[in-house]
């Protein structure tokens, strides 16, 4: 009997290693639909987004990384102008203000950022915790019952999710988890939620602080249900995430493309595995910031909380839509500067 609670324990141990990288052939149960296009551009954003567009409807929100003032990695505010007027004029650009002190930490403050970014100028950005908060349930989570977000949030019927990935100095990696799950967390309350660990406000780290991350986005994810996608952009790849701007690493990893789904497991871990499959030079920054985080533990626990699937057949839709691997994704980049 304690040899098979040790055995049950170290699975446990196993299974919330954050550090460690879990290979496609090690990962099991069904596969998502992710689609690629190596086009960054808005005509890249649009095409994926008609793959993947079937439940939108209604009053749609997009949740999008506005940055910091000049940040210089974020995805071109001319590029949302553009997706928008094609594919989604009515829709509305949503954030909230942050948990830490500096631009956007008030919301008069976010206001002037988001005029800086160019956001004001075709698009008025909802900052869903200005005029409050809600708290929506969080199904199954071991660190919460429920999550503090934006209260104008839940006027939204649809969201679509559009997030650059990157490194990020806590999480690791920012993909549609951290998105969501920071993103859509209020300043004040939620943010500090999921940061704290006791009375300590910024002492959650690794597979805690994943963890956490990962509950507070599963409350997002459940209040949309199925009218919610995700698109993440590979480009202009710092360790460091958006909210650092003009303060950001500098980018050595190599832009990619675009992938989308309607799963968000799918979706960041094959961002991950097209990391992965780099050559050691153009993935060695980032890797080391995913693994020195625990940021792998943000895709298994959206495994374990049952928010999606980490096999996925990615399919090229530049090629034929013919089904391809992450490294045949990655196969043809070149280094970041050369493209």
């Amino acid at each position: 009997m304690t040899e098979e609670k040790n055995l049950n324990s170290n699975a446990k141990e196993s299974k919330a290693n954050g550090e460690r990288y879990v290979p496609y052939k090690e990962r099991t149960g069904n596969e998502s639909i992710v689609y690629f296009t190596r086009d960054l551009s808005p005509a890249g954003l649009s095409k994926l987004y008609d793959l993947v567009k079937e439940n939108i409807t209604g009053r749609v929100a997009i949740k999008l990384h506005t940055g910091e003032p000049h940040g210089p990695n974020i995805i071109p505010s001319a590029w949302i102008r553009e997706f928008m007027a094609e594919k989604l004029p009515d829709a509305t650009v949503i954030e909230t203000n942050t948990y830490y002190e500096g631009n956007r930490y008030t919301t008069e403050q976010h206001r002037e950022t988001l005029e800086v970014n160019g956001w004001a100028s075709f698009t008025k950005v909802d900052i869903t915790d200005e005029d409050g908060t809600v708290m929506l349930p969080v199904r199954g989570g071991k660190w919460f019952t429920e999550m503090s977000v934006g209260k104008s949030m839940t006027d939204y019927d649809s969201l679509v999710v559009l997030t650059h990935f990157k490194g990020h100095v806590m999480g690791g990696f920012g993909g549609s988890n951290k998105n969501i799950g920071i993103g859509c967390a209020d300043g004040q309350i939620g943010k500090k939620m999921i940061h704290s660990s006791g009375e300590d406000g910024w002492g959650a780290v690794k597979e805690e602080l994943m963890e956490k991350i990962t509950e507070s986005t599963k409350a997002t994810v459940d209040f949309f249900g199925k009218k919610i996608v995700y698109l993440n952009v590979l480009r202009n790849m710092s360790v460091s995430c958006d909210c650092e701007g003009v303060g950001a690493a500098p980018v050595v990893t190599p832009n990619v493309g675009i992938v989308a789904s309607t799963d968000i497991l799918s979706v960041d871990q094959a961002s991950v595995d097209m990391i992965q499959a780099m050559t050691e030079k153009d993935h060695h920054d980032l890797l080391e910031r995913i693994e020195t985080r625990h940021g792998y533990r943000q895709l298994s626990y959206m495994k374990e909380l049952g928010m999606g699937n980490d096999k996925y057949v990615l399919i090229d839709t530049d090629r034929g839509d013919v089904r391809i691997t992450a490294k045949d994704a990655v196969a043809e980049v070149r280094p970041f500067g050369e493209d």
